[in-house]
C-alpha cells in the first residue's frame, strides 16, 4: 500500500487526493496506526491538523502516538483538543488521566479517570487505572473498590488480582492479598509479579519455606528478576541458610550494582557469617551509593563496635540519629557505645530519648532504673 508521502508527490497524487474525501483520509490514517505503520500514520495525522481538520480521532490517535515516543506535553495538548472537540470522548478523558500520571500530576489525572468512568461506569480500563492512582495517592480502601469494580466486570483480570492484593496487603489483610495473589497465578501461571509478591505475603505470615518456593518460581519465570532475587535472599536469612541468601544478595548487585539496599544486606548476611571486615565495605559501599542509608549508617556502627573501634561506632550511630532523630535502635546502640566509652551523662540523654519514643520499651527502663544508676 502506497504511503501518504506518495500520494502527494505528483499530479496524479493530487488527484489521488482530490477523490479521497476527509472520511476516507482519516480512515487511511487511522489503518496505517493500526497496521504499526507509525511514521505514515503521523505524516497524516499532522497534515491533517495542518489543514485544520477539526475530528477529536485526529488529535487523540496523535496524542496516543506522541505518548508511545514520551512527548507528555504535545500529547496532553492532544488529548485536551480532542475532549474539548468531544466532550464525552470517554477514551480521551482515559488516555489524558494515564499521559497525566506519567506528569506526576495524580490528582488530575485522578479527575480524569473518574470522568471517564461517569461516561462510561462500565468503562474497565478507568477503573483500573483509576486504582493505580488512587493507591499511589495513598487512598488505599477506595483503590480496593476501584480493582473490586475491575474484578466485578472481569473476574478474569488477572493484573487487578495482583494489584488488589498489593493494596490489601498495605491495609493488612495478608490472608486476603494471599488469596488474591494465588487468584492471579491461577489465571496465568507465568505471572512472575504474581508468584514473588505470593513469596512477600507468605514470609510475612511466617510460612517461610512455601515463600521460599514462589521466590524461586519468580526468578525461574525471570532469571534476571532483581526484587525476587532480594526477597529471597532475605527469605533465606531467615531460613538461617546464610551463604545461600549471600548468594542471593550477590546476584541482586550483580543485576543492579548501585542498589545501596542490597549492598546493606549483604553486610548483614557477612556480619552473621562473621567476616566483619567484608561486611564492613559492604556498608560503606551502601552509605556511598545513599548517603542518607540511615540502617547502613547504625549497622556500620555495629561493625565498628565489634571490631573495638568506640569512637567511629558512636559517630556512626549519631549519624544515623541525625538521619531519623527517632531512630530507636540507633539509640539503644549509642547508648551502649557511651556506656562503654564512660560517658554516662550523654548516655543518660540517649535513654531518655529512649524512653520518650517508646516510654514502654523494657530495654530502656532497664538500663535507666538499673544498670545505668544515673540519679
Amino acid at each position: 500500500m502506497r504511503g501518504f508521502g506518495d500520494f502527494y508527490k505528483s499530479e496524479r497524487g493530487k488527484n489521488i487526493k482530490n477523490k479521497l474525501s476527509k472520511e476516507q483520509l482519516i480512515n487511511q490514517a487511522i489503518q496505517f496506526q493500526l497496521q504499526g505503520n507509525i511514521p505514515e500514520a503521523t505524516k497524516f495525522y499532522q497534515y491533517f491538523i495542518d489543514q485544520g481538520f477539526l475530528d477529536n480521532r485526529v488529535f487523540s490517535n496523535y496524542g496516543i502516538i506522541l505518548l508511545s515516543k514520551g512527548k507528555l506535553k504535545e500529547a496532553e495538548f492532544l488529548f485536551r483538543k480532542a475532549i474539548e472537540l468531544k466532550p464525552d470522548y470517554v477514551k480521551a478523558h482515559n488516555n489524558l488521566g494515564n499521559i497525566l500520571k506519567e506528569l506526576g500530576k495524580l490528582e488530575e489525572a485522578e479527575s480524569s479517570y473518574r470522568k471517564a468512568i461517569e461516561l462510561d461506569p462500565s468503562f474497565i480500563n478507568a477503573y483500573y487505572n483509576l486504582g493505580i492512582i488512587l493507591g499511589e495517592l495513598g487512598n488505599l480502601e477506595e483503590a480496593e473498590s476501584s480493582y473490586r469494580k475491575v474484578i466485578e466486570i472481569n473476574p478474569d483480570h488477572e493484573n487487578a488480582h495482583n494489584n488488589l492484593g498489593n493494596i490489601l496487603r498495605e491495609l493488612g489483610n495478608l490472608k486476603e492479598a494471599e488469596v488474591s495473589y494465588r487468584k492471579a497465578i491461577e489465571l496465568n501461571s507465568d505471572y512472575e509479579d504474581a508468584h514473588n509478591n505470593l513469596g512477600n505475603i507468605l514470609r510475612e505470615l511466617g510460612n517461610l519455606k512455601e515463600a521460599e518456593v514462589s521466590c524461586r518460581n519468580a526468578i525461574k519465570l525471570k532469571p534476571d528478576f532483581i526484587f525476587a532475587h532480594y526477597n529471597l535472599g532475605n527469605i533465606l536469612r531467615e531460613l538461617g541458610n546464610l551463604k545461600e541468601a549471600k548468594l542471593s544478595c550477590i546476584k541482586v548487585i550483580e543485576l543492579k550494582p548501585d542498589y545501596a539496599i542490597a549492598h546493606n544486606n549483604l553486610g548483614n548476611i557477612l556480619r552473621e557469617l562473621g567476616n566483619l571486615k567484608e561486611a564492613e565495605l559492604s556498608y560503606l559501599r551502601a552509605i556511598e551509593l545513599d548517603p542518607n542509608h540511615e540502617d547502613a549508617h547504625n549497622n556500620l556502627g555495629n561493625i565498628f563496635r565489634d571490631l573495638g573501634n568506640l569512637k567511629e561506632a558512636e559517630l556512626s550511630y549519631r549519624k544515623a540519629i541525625e538521619l531519623n532523630p527517632d531512630f530507636f535502635n540507633a539509640y539503644y546502640n549509642l547508648v551502649i557505645v557511651l556506656r562503654d566509652l564512660d560517658k554516662l551523662e550523654d548516655a543518660k540523654l540517649c535513654l531518655e530519648k529512649i524512653m520518650a519514643i517508646r516510654s514502654w520499651s523494657i530495654l530502656g527502663s532497664y538500663f535507666f532504673n538499673y544498670e545505668m544508676e544515673l540519679d
